[in-house]
C-alpha cells in the first residue's frame, strides 16, 4: 500500500464522525449523505457507482436473495461493498420493491465509504455474533420480578426480550436493575 493511500485512510479513519450519528432502534449508523459529503470533503475526486447485473437491473438475486454491489474510489483506491436487501431490523427482504434496492444501495455506500477509514468504528461491533436469546425460565423470572412492579414493565421487557435487547449477554444486570426497583419502591411505603 502506497504512503498516500495508507494517509488517505489514516485521515478519515481519524475523522470525527460522532455528529453525524445517528441511531435507529438499536443500531447506530452514518447516513449515506454525510459520509458522502464528509469523504468529498477530504477526497474532492471522490466517486462511487453500482455495479449492475448482465440484465442492467441494480441489483442480484442468488438462491440466498437479493443483494447490491457498490463501489468507492477515493484517492486511487476502489474498494466495494456487497450488501443484501435488508429491511429496518436488518432482515433479508424476500421481494424487495424499488425503495428496498435504493435504501440497500445506500447502506452499501456508506459502509464502502466506511472501508475506506471514515466512520469505520461505528461498524466495528457489527460483526460479533448475536447474543443468546434468555432461556423459558430467565423470561419467566424476569417477569415474575417485574409483575411486583406493574404490568406496563412486564410489557416493556417482553418487548425488549422479543427485540432481543434483552438478551444472555445482559439478562443478570436487567435482573439486579429490576431487584432495584423493587427496592426503590419498598422505599417509597
Amino acid at each position: 500500500m502506497s504512503k498516500t493511500t495508507q494517509n488517505t485512510f489514516m485521515k478519515l479513519y481519524k475523522t470525527d464522525v460522532s455528529k453525524y450519528q445517528k441511531k435507529k432502534g438499536k443500531f447506530t449508523y452514518l447516513s449515506w449523505a454525510d459520509a458522502w459529503a464528509l469523504l468529498k470533503k477530504q477526497c474532492p475526486d471522490a466517486r462511487y457507482g453500482v455495479t449492475k447485473a448482465e440484465d442492467g437491473s441494480p441489483f442480484f438475486v442468488t438462491q440466498c436473495g437479493f443483494f447490491v454491489d457498490v463501489w468507492v474510489e477515493a484517492d486511487g483506491v476502489s474498494l466495494s461493498q456487497i450488501h443484501p436487501v435488508l429491511d429496518n431490523r436488518n432482515q433479508p427482504i424476500a421481494e424487495p420493491n424499488a425503495f428496498h434496492i435504493n435504501t440497500s444501495i445506500q447502506r452499501a455506500l456508506a459502509k464502502t465509504i466506511a472501508l475506506h477509514g471514515l466512520g469505520l468504528y461505528i461498524f466495528a461491533g457489527e460483526d460479533l455474533p448475536e447474543p443468546d436469546a434468555l432461556t423459558p425460565d430467565e423470561e419467566a423470572k424476569l417477569y415474575e420480578l417485574a409483575k411486583s412492579i406493574s404490568k406496563e414493565l412486564v410489557n416493556e421487557l417482553k418487548a425488549k426480550v422479543a427485540n432481543m435487547e434483552i438478551n444472555a449477554n445482559n439478562y443478570e444486570a436487567c435482573i439486579e436493575k429490576v431487584e432495584q426497583m423493587i427496592k426503590n419502591k419498598k422505599g417509597d411505603k
